[in-house]
């Protein structure tokens, strides 16, 4: 790892240097060795998600899903096509895409996602505050569309606000934390259908607010405290010591999970309270 990286309050590495780059490349490269794998984790939970919520509807017409910290457009790519994350980090740290320019990327991921697409394939839109990640995943077509703000600082554009009046479910897997309560409360006052929110939640993160706002805008939540999914390993022995610090603090048991090396994540599934 770069000397270079900073962390965050909670001592958590920051990889700002990869979430920003014209196409994927180097942030596969980048988290390969530190075996990134929560976009491995969501993929069924998503799809049965997904599938339940689609259940729920019951006009045949597809779920929008909202993917926040959407990157690019990683968890679109799983939910929709027939590939696994260990495929996308063979693809994009091969020495085949290595020679090729952005564009000739571009051209050959079109084709490479579109001979994977899923027959079942649901619109997904993509929220992030990386201009270019968010761009490369919609010349792919991984997103039907993006959005690169940042509802922390700035109320969302009338765009997004059309754009939340039409999803269905809402999925996160690595933002919580970089995102709180302000951006899930500006996406909420903008839903216009019944809307399911998925999340994936770091141990050393606290949830609380957010659980708060999802409270109060009539959606229950449930989790299993016992059922947890790994995240990656940490960077540095720094990077564990905070992340241990922060699940003792909340009252959390890290043996055998951050104690052992890797970040842990609970999901939290919320759901519109029955009238």
């Amino acid at each position: 790892m770069t000397g270079a990286r900073t962390t965050t309050a909670a001592g958590k590495t920051r990889f700002d240097d990869i979430y920003n780059q014209p196409d994927p490349r180097a942030y596969f490269r980048t988290l390969a060795p530190l075996q990134y794998e929560i976009p491995h984790q969501a993929q069924d939970v998503f799809r049965r998600t997904l599938a339940q919520r689609s259940a729920v509807r019951g006009t045949g017409l597809p779920v929008t899903v909202l993917d926040l910290c959407c990157s690019y457009g990683i968890n679109a790519a799983l939910l929709n096509h027939d590939l696994t994350l260990e495929e996308l980090y063979a693809h994009y740290t091969s020495d085949e895409a290595a020679a090729l320019t952005r564009g000739e990327l571009i051209e050959s991921d079109k084709e490479f996602y579109a001979s994977r697409r899923r027959e079942d394939a649901v619109p997904v839109i993509g929220l992030d505050t990386a201009e270019n990640a968010t761009r490369y995943a919609l010349e792919v077509g991984l997103l039907d569309e993006a959005y690169a703000e940042n509802l922390e600082r700035h109320p969302p554009s009338d765009e997004l606000r059309r754009a939340v009046g039409r999803v269905g479910l809402i999925t996160v897997t690595g933002g919580i934390g970089y995102i709180t309560h302000h951006t899930f409360g500006a996406l909420l006052d903008a839903t216009r259908v019944p809307v399911w929110v998925s999340a994936f939640v770091l141990r050393t993160v606290p949830f609380t607010e957010i659980l708060t706002v999802l409270d109060a805008h009539g959606l229950a939540t449930e989790t299993d405290p016992e059922r947890t999914y790994p995240q990656r390993l940490f960077s540095d022995p720094g990077e564990q010591s905070s992340a241990v610090d922060q699940v003792l603090k909340a009252g959390d048991d890290p043996t055998g999970l951050e104690a052992d090396g890797r970040y842990y994540t609970r999901l939290y599934q919320s759901r519109p309270r029955p009238a």
